[in-house]
């Protein structure tokens, strides 16, 4: 199991929780995620995050921009923004299940977004 966690976020990895191998958390909220939801949420915060620095040098300081994402999944879609300046940026999601599933929203403060991007950044999904 990997646990790593900091102010206002939490990346928990169990392999043997299956089918929800992830749990993260943000202030206040935490929620379990397949394997392919996470991957899903890592492959969609990293294009964010790419996007936000391939246009960062352009923005004046307090200039604030939007960058959305929108993926589809297997069993629904999942949404992401990223909201900021080109230093301060938060990130937020919602996964939309189709189905009886079970839908999620959260988001990470622009104290805690880079350092949960970091940790997500790392992981390795299961083959």
């Amino acid at each position: 199991m990997q646990v790593q966690e900091g102010e206002g976020w939490r990346l928990l990895v169990d392999p043997a929780r299956h089918p929800f191998v992830v749990l993260i958390g943000g202030a206040g909220w935490a929620a379990e995620l397949t394997a392919a939801e996470a991957s899903a949420l890592q492959e969609g915060i990293g294009r964010l995050l790419a996007q936000h620095q391939a246009i960062a040098a352009q923005l004046m300081a307090e200039e604030a921009i939007t960058l959305e994402l929108d993926l589809d999944l297997a069993q629904g879609g999942l949404w992401l923004e990223l909201e900021g300046t080109a230093a301060r940026w938060q990130l937020r999601f919602v996964l939309t299940p189709v189905g009886p599933q079970r839908g999620l929203e959260g988001c990470w403060d622009p104290a805690a977004s880079g350092a949960f991007a970091s940790a997500l950044a790392q992981w390795v999904a299961p083959a």
